[in-house]
């Protein structure tokens, strides 16, 4: 029996899998393990389950030891991965992309609709107990219909995304390294444009793209300055994909319209000047957090664990 430790909670089928077959060390403290602990935790691994709050970098694999074989990441993204040196040790990589396409596109498209109806200052309002009345210029928001969706980033769930917004009777564009696939883009009519007249033309951004050096900051004063006055951002992808700082002084100076974030640049701190803004809806990184889709990312990223110690390829492999 291989020794697997899973460095956070995840769900008990996933657990259920790895132990049928193999001895298991989960860490299962309500909060994310700390460094220290961690690297207590690991020597002797010949497999880690990791959560995104988890570095894996070479003082990781080194501290787990040379028979370790394999880090499956529960996750889609996996930038808290360095893949360069997981490769360097033989140690396979993976992640559980497609299992959460379909909730993560719901936050995304209910961030658009919190942002362009001001769902969260009505919400705070009633909350705070504020007098208020119904009148025909109270909290105005911006209809989707006819307007354009911009997805910067047109995967599984940027495809998803889009396929939400064409419901809502919206035109969509799209920005992505490659072409997606025709009977994609026909279903959706969807039309492929740079990043540039993307922002200049869209009602509405979405962010769906991976992180990684190309898109640190991809969207900063410049690219928010570009953007229509009455437009709108939401970010589900990643945080440091915006430049927070750049964010908030836009929304501040009412540069565009608003923003839906469910990702931070310096997660799980929020700048603080978003946190006083009124045309910003905030939510806790919730893109994935159904009961659902929690369980099918461990199952896969268990599945991707047990292929790789019994000597075959993972499901979704990264390296």
């Amino acid at each position: 029996m291989a020794k697997v430790v899973v460095t956070g909670r995840i769900p008990e089928a996933a657990l259920e899998k790895l132990r049928a077959e193999h001895e298991v060390d989960a860490w299962d403290g309500e909060q994310s393990i700390s460094r220290e602990e961690l690297l207590a935790k690991v020597p002797g691994a010949d497999a880690l389950v990791t959560l995104l709050t988890e570095r894996v970098d070479a003082e990781l694999l080194e501290a787990a030891g040379p028979q370790l074989k394999v880090v499956s990441n529960v996750a889609v993204g996996y930038d808290n991965i360095v893949v360069a040196d997981c490769t360097a040790r033989g140690v396979r990589a993976t992640n559980t992309p497609g299992v959460l396409t379909e909730a993560t596109a719901d936050i995304a498209f209910g961030l658009i609709l919190m942002a362009t109806r001001r769902l969260g200052e009505g919400e705070r309002l009633i909350r705070s107990g504020t007098p208020w009345k119904w009148g025909m210029f109270f909290l105005l928001g911006s209809s989707l219909q006819g307007k354009t969706l911009g997805v910067v980033g047109m995967g599984g769930i940027g495809q998803a995304t889009a396929r939400r917004a064409k419901a809502f009777g919206m035109e969509v564009v799209y920005q992505s390294r490659s072409e997606i696939d025709p009977a994609i883009a026909a279903e959706l009519g969807a039309r492929r444009v740079e990043l540039d007249e993307l922002l200049a033309i869209s009602d509405v951004v979405s962010l769906h793209c991976p992180y990684g050096p190309s898109t640190h900051h991809l969207i900063g004063a410049e690219q928010l300055a570009a953007m229509k006055p009455e437009a709108y951002l939401v970010n589900t992808a990643r945080g440091p994909i915006v430049d927070e700082a750049a964010l908030a002084q836009a929304l501040r100076e009412g540069v565009f319209a608003g923003a839906g974030l469910d990702v931070f640049e310096k997660e799980p701190a929020v700048h603080p000047e978003l946190l006083e803004l009124e045309n910003v809806a905030l939510v806790p990184h919730l893109g994935s957090s159904t009961v659902e889709t929690r369980t099918a990312m461990a199952v896969l990223a268990s599945e991707n664990t047990l292929a790789v110690l019994r000597g075959e390829d993972p499901v979704t492999p990264v390296n």
